[in-house]
C-alpha cells in the first residue's frame, strides 16, 4: 500500500529552480509601488512606433489579417528583412531558407541556443552583459562562461580573452554589440581578431545585434559579414529598439538553412508563428526607410552627451557610450554598492536607475542609466542625482 506524502512536493524542476529572478524586473517591482518617480531603468525607446508603422497594423487588422502564418513567418516580411540585412550587415540570406521570424529577439536567443546547445557545452560570453544570457544557457543545461571587460578598455571584447576562454567544450560565443548596458561597439581589426578564433576552434557564434542602428560613431559591423563566418554564425535582429516597436514584438534570425530549420523544430511547437498584425507592420517598417531611426537616434545622441557630461561634473566617472541608449557611469567613488546606490537614490529622490550587478558580478560598482526620457526629465534627474551624491 502506498503511504501518503507527510510534506507537500515541490514540482519546480531543479534547473528552473537555480535561475534568479531579473535584476532589472525584482527592482523594478519596487519602483512600482512609489510615485514622482523619473525612471532611468527601462530600456525602452523614449519614443512612440511612427505613425505609418501603427497604421499598417491597424489596416492589417482593418483586412481580418488576424490567423497564423508560416512557421517561419509572412515571406513578404522574409524578402524584406533579407533585402535590408544584405544592405545594413553586408551578409546576404535566401529569405525562403535561411530566415525566421520570431517573438522578439529574446524568443530567436533562447531556441537558437536550444538547437545548437547540448547538456554539459560550453557557453562564453562577455559580461556585464544583458541580464538573460546566463540564464538562457542554464535552461538549455550548458554551461556559461563569463569573459570580464572593463571600463578601461570601455567595455569593449578583446579576441585575447575570447580565445583564452575557449576549452574544447566550447560549443557558442554570444556577442552583443553595442552591448547591453555598457554600450560599448566592436569593429575593424578586433572584430576580424574574433572571427580568426572561432574559425581556428569552430565554435558557432550567437550575435545579438538589436542595437546595431544606435550607433553614434564608425558604422556598425557585423560579425556574420566576416570571412568564413557566415556558416558559423547565427544573426539575431529586431525591431524593438531602433523602430520603437518593443510591444510588438518582432524579431528574426538569419543564419544557414540548416540551424534556421533547427531553431524552426523548437519554434514550431512552442510559439508556432509571430503575431500576423506585427509583421504586417514590420514590412512597412522596413518599406518606409530610415528617417524616423535616424530622428530618433540624432535625439539620443543628444541626451547621451548631455547625461555622460552631468555624471562626469557630478564625479560619476562615465565613459561615452558609443551604441544603445545606456549610460554606465561608476558609483565607486560613493563608498555605495550599485544596489545601495540604486535603492537610496531611488528612495531619497525618486530616481530609478539598475544596479550594474544586475548583468552579472562585472557590473558590480556601477550602474546602468537609460537616457531614452524626454529631457526635460532627464535634466531633473540628473538635478536630483547630483543632490543625491553631494549629500552623500
Amino acid at each position: 500500500m502506498l503511504h501518503k506524502r507527510t510534506t507537500k512536493r515541490d514540482f519546480i524542476a531543479e534547473h528552473v529552480r537555480g535561475i534568479p529572478r531579473s535584476g532589472i524586473r525584482d527592482f523594478f517591482d519596487i519602483v512600482q509601488s512609489m510615485d514622482d518617480v523619473i525612471s532611468l531603468g527601462i530600456g525602452e525607446p523614449g519614443f512612440v512606433t511612427p505613425w505609418h508603422i501603427r497604421e499598417a497594423a491597424i489596416y492589417a487588422l482593418e483586412q481580418g489579417k488576424t490567423g497564423y502564418t508560416s512557421n517561419f513567418g509572412l515571406l513578404k516580411l522574409r524578402r524584406a528583412i533579407s533585402r535590408y540585412v544584405s544592405d545594413v550587415f553586408h551578409a546576404d540570406y535566401n529569405p525562403e531558407t535561411e530566415i525566421l521570424v520570431t517573438v522578439g529577439v529574446s524568443e530567436a536567443l533562447d531556441i537558437a541556443l536550444r538547437a545548437v546547445v547540448n547538456p554539459g557545452d560550453e557557453v562564453i560570453y562577455h559580461e556585464p552583459c544583458y541580464v538573460s544570457y546566463h540564464p538562457s544557457v542554464q535552461l538549455t543545461h550548458g554551461v556559461g562562461r563569463a569573459i570580464q571587460t572593463g571600463s578601461a578598455t570601455k567595455f569593449t571584447l578583446r579576441a585575447a580573452d575570447v580565445e583564452a576562454a575557449i576549452t574544447p567544450r566550447t560549443k557558442a560565443l554570444i556577442l552583443n554589440f553595442p552591448t547591453n548596458p555598457t554600450g560599448a561597439t566592436l569593429g575593424g581589426e578586433e572584430l576580424e581578431k574574433i572571427a580568426r578564433v572561432c574559425t581556428d576552434h569552430d565554435i558557432v557564434v550567437i550575435t545579438d545585434e538589436i542595437y546595431s542602428e544606435l550607433t553614434y560613431g564608425a558604422q556598425h559591423c557585423s560579425i556574420a559579414a566576416q570571412p568564413g563566418m557566415k556558416e558559423r554564425t547565427i544573426l539575431l535582429h529586431g525591431f524593438s529598439k531602433a523602430f520603437a516597436m518593443t510591444g510588438f514584438r518582432i524579431g528574426y534570425a538569419c543564419a544557414p538553412a540548416n540551424l534556421i530549420e533547427g531553431m524552426v523544430r523548437v519554434h514550431q511547437y512552442s510559439m508556432l508563428c509571430a503575431s500576423i498584425i506585427s509583421q504586417e507592420a514590420a514590412v512597412e517598417a522596413l518599406a518606409g526607410g530610415m528617417d524616423d531611426v535616424v530622428a530618433m537616434r540624432e535625439q539620443y545622441r543628444l541626451r547621451r552627451n548631455f547625461i555622460v557630461k552631468s555624471f562626469n561634473e557630478i564625479g560619476l566617472t562615465c565613459h561615452m557610450p558609443e551604441g544603445t541608449f545606456y549610460a554606465f557611469p561608476s558609483v565607486r567613488g560613493t563608498g555605495l554598492s550599485s544596489r545601495e546606490f540604486a535603492i537610496q537614490l531611488l528612495e531619497r529622490e525618486r530616481v530609478a536607475v539598475v544596479p550594474g550587478n544586475a548583468f552579472g558580478p562585472g557590473g558590480e560598482g556601477h550602474i546602468r542609466a537609460s537616457y531614452c526620457t524626454a529631457m526635460p526629465e532627464l535634466e531633473q534627474a540628473v538635478e536630483r542625482i547630483a543632490r543625491f551624491v553631494r549629500r552623500g
